[in-house]
């Protein structure tokens, strides 16, 4: 095939028309995690590094009462360096592996990702803290040389690539370049502190940007390179020489990747991704939502709130049936340890899916993503909620001869009443039969129903097969499904 050019008329081959490669189609459901020296403090959220020097925030207060101004005192950087806090309790970010004696072990991380289903996994490798979590030559600010001594991202990609899954990377350093993380921190004294806190040249920040997704590509061959918002900020030179490098790297690969952002790209090019809502109706162009585990926090933080698995699970379907996938983001703890009700949460997920994984993984958009009254996504951030049993969404196999209706809920009356599908859009005539899944390895339920002008309606059995999430109704066609 023909090498990429760094010019939007090459780049812009790899997606055209919007569209995405057919793994990453097919796999709908991926995990990442928020993990480094951020997650030390275990509060507040993610932004700790930001937010702990501004005055007036709890984040700024709490640190001052716990470890010291960090004007003057303890800055971030000692999260990384280790230093002792007002208890003289040493805080540094430096994990050990559990042969080790410590709490880390990758491969259990692996094993939890593999049971909840998703198809894609990886780590952050670097938020916008200035901290790689990778062995960087062009940072020395690095899990490598610094805190834990370990190339993380190695260890977590290869144990993720040994289940059999595709490997992301999640890249967050493009937003603190124009200086937008980092906007109270003091003038720093060094040029590694400089380097850390982005108060270098803009020179050094472009080639900083660049060579650190050149190593994480090279080193890691991932095949999802995930950026956070901010690539904007980033020079149209510097952007494009990452997209033609990353697709060229993965045609001596024999890799089919994606390259995600949140802007500064486009669809032709590289995969939309919405944070925290996603879109309210179905788009032409395939996307990508990442969502957290937490409403509140997209690290580990004591006491934390989590979402249920009806609220994720319905959030799942409602991407899907709109023409994306869904990244979900989990919190494991500063040493290692992946918290055990985010473990049962994933594993509820992976159950779910299991029984229904036929209506989500492999699937495509239907002409009507759903109906019902709940609305979910939004131009701006919003939290992920549960459906109702009035709440359906669509699904469909790539040769268009089965729809699934996935039910939020089981409706009281045992009636599903599907108005997309009522004689005044659709004739059914090629219907052949209705089946309630129940589970992968259990024939489903035949049902009975009838089209009126204004719905199809289903009758459920009496009793419910299983207690669930959501339920998914399965309908076959002789031919083709025909359009609402």
């Amino acid at each position: 095939m023909e090498r990429y050019e760094a010019t939007w008329e090459s780049v812009n081959r790899h997606n055209p028309g919007g569209t995405a490669p057919e793994w990453f189609m097919d796999a709908k459901f991926g995990i990442y995690f928020h993990w480094g020296p951020y997650s030390v403090p275990a509060f507040g959220c993610e932004w700790y590094a930001k937010w702990m020097y501004e005055k007036e925030t709890e984040h700024y207060h709490h640190h001052v009462d716990t470890y010291g101004d960090p004007m003057t005192e303890w800055g971030y950087e000692k999260f990384i360096l280790g230093d002792y806090d007002r208890q003289g309790n040493w805080k540094q970010f430096a994990p050990k592996l559990k042969k080790d004696g410590g709490k880390f072990d990758p491969d259990e991380w692996a094993e939890i990702i593999k049971e909840s289903g998703a198809r894609f996994a990886g780590p952050a490798a670097e938020h916008c803290d200035g901290f790689s979590n990778w062995n960087s030559k062009c940072n020395e600010w690095n899990s490598v040389k610094l805190g834990p001594k370990m190339d993380l991202v190695a260890l977590l990609t290869d144990a993720i690539k040994r289940k059999g899954l595709k490997t992301l990377i999640s890249m967050h350093h493009q937003y603190s370049v124009n200086g937008e993380y980092f906007t109270d921190v003091p003038p720093q004294s060094t040029e590694s502190l400089k380097k850390l806190f982005y108060q270098n040249d803009w020179e050094d920040k472009m080639y900083l940007y660049l060579e650190k997704l050149k190593e994480v590509i090279d080193g890691y061959q991932p095949d999802v390179v995930w950026q956070d918002s901010g690539v904007w900020n980033i020079d149209e030179k510097e952007r494009l020489e990452f997209l033609a490098h990353y697709y060229n790297r993965a045609l001596e690969w024999g890799k089919d990747v994606v390259a995600t952002t949140k802007g500064g790209m486009t669809n032709d090019c590289s995969v939309q991704d919405y944070e925290r809502g996603g879109p309210t109706d179905l788009l032409e162009n395939y996307y990508l939502t990442d969502d957290s585990i937490s409403p509140h926090t997209w690290c580990y933080t004591e006491n934390m709130k989590l979402y249920t698995s009806c609220e994720l699970i319905h959030s799942l379907m409602d991407h899907i049936s709109k023409n994306g996938n869904f990244l979900l983001n989990v919190c494991p703890m500063a040493d290692g340890t992946f918290p055990e009700n985010q473990k049962e949460l994933l594993r509820k997920v992976g159950a779910w899916l299991r029984r229904n994984g036929e209506a989500v993984y492999g699937t495509r958009a239907w002409n009507v993503y759903g109906e019902g009254p709940t609305q979910m996504g939004s131009d701006h951030f919003s939290d992920m909620i549960a459906g109702t049993a009035e709440d359906i969404r669509f699904t469909r196999n790539k040769e268009n001869t089965v729809l699934y209706a996935t039910i939020l809920g089981w409706p009281e009356n045992g009636q599903v009443k599907i108005k997309s599908l009522g004689s005044d859009k659709v004739s059914l005539d090629d219907l052949t039969q209705a089946v309630l899944l129940v589970d992968e390895n259990i024939q489903g339920v035949l049902l009975n129903y009838v089209q009126e002008k204004e719905e199809l309606i289903i009758q459920l059995p009496k009793q419910k097969p299983i207690e669930q999430e959501a339920y998914v109704i399965k309908l076959d066609f002789k031919e083709r499904i025909p359009k609402s």
